[in-house]
């Protein structure tokens, strides 16, 4: 049905809501159900753990364009684009996908990078001992490439350039901003299967957990989504998902640590970064900078 489908000019069209719903339930669920056909006891963080899952996740993501695919109809002479757009993988507008979203993004960071700066302790860290103390909080190689490698190009793939075709033509870019995250989300709370399989924590406290990193990946991903969405460009998601993934939730239990004076200019600095990310998030994310037509964000805003 589709086998040529892959070289030609496509649409997405919306037949029904619950179809695409459907099918980006089955990618969700495919991208974690592979996370568990290996049996084993072993924890999440063990490196051959890590190898089995990122091999099932890294299938996954290569089978995910095909799901799409299915949904896809021909289009009329110059009335389409490839399946390639769609993924937003392209090469015009693609230097500023690099930089400009991760500059945005670093703008709301502004707060724990500089808490960065200071370290655990009152006296500042040395920027050329950040490498060293990165590496040694990191969990080791495995753990690394899963989480800046791995984990955030396999679930850029499946859960924004594969489920935002299927969503935007029902719903539109803003609704499919928040709509899309959910499936991200939903997914993440799989780690309460190992959190009670392991046993180390009460079950309130791994429900606890699970709720929180929900509503926190959640939102991530409707940033994700609407980066994706604003330049057309799948690195761009990546690279703004491997650094927040090294940047981790803002430590603000951190704070009271400090001393008044850093207290006070940490607070400054937390407020200045949420204030340059809120004035430039349109700004640094115009579709023009990007040349991306294939979201043509404006006819929606």
């Amino acid at each position: 049905m589709f086998e040529n489908l892959a070289g030609d000019q496509l649409v997405f069209r919306c037949d029904s809501l619950p179809k695409a719903v459907l099918t980006c339930f089955i990618l969700a669920t495919s991208y974690v159900g592979s996370l568990y056909v290996w049996r084993t006891n072993l924890p999440r963080d063990d490196p051959n753990t890590i190898k089995r899952r990122s091999l099932s996740a890294a299938a996954v993501t290569l089978l995910a364009p095909i799901c799409v695919l299915t949904q896809a109809y021909r289009a009329e002479a110059g009335k389409g684009y490839s399946i390639w757009q769609y993924l937003g993988i392209r090469q015009a507008g693609l230097l500023p996908s690099f930089c400009l979203p991760l500059l945005l993004t670093m703008f709301l960071f502004l707060g724990p990078l500089y808490m960065l700066l200071l370290g655990d302790s009152r006296q500042s860290l040395p920027i050329k001992e950040m490498p060293r103390k990165w590496w040694a909080n990191s969990g080791g190689l495995a753990v690394a490439i899963r989480n800046y490698i791995v984990g955030p190009i396999t679930e850029e793939v499946v859960f924004r350039a594969c489920m935002l075709p299927l969503l935007v033509p029902c719903l539109g870019n803003l609704q499919a901003i928040f709509v899309c995250p959910l499936f991200f989300g939903v997914a993440h709370v799989h780690h309460v299967i190992e959190g009670l399989r392991q046993g180390v924590k009460k079950p309130l406290v791994v429900w606890f957990a699970a709720i929180f990193q929900f509503f926190y990946t959640t939102v991530f991903g409707a940033l994700s989504a609407f980066i994706f969405l604003r330049t057309g460009h799948l690195i761009a998601c990546i690279i703004t998902h491997m650094f927040c993934n090294f940047m981790g939730f803002p430590a603000f239990e951190e704070i009271p640590n400090h001393t008044l004076l850093q207290r006070v200019v940490i607070c400054a600095v937390f407020l200045t970064g949420l204030s340059l990310f809120v004035c430039l998030l349109l700004p640094l994310t115009n579709p023009e900078w990007f040349a991306n037509e294939t979201y043509r964000w404006s006819q929606v805003w």
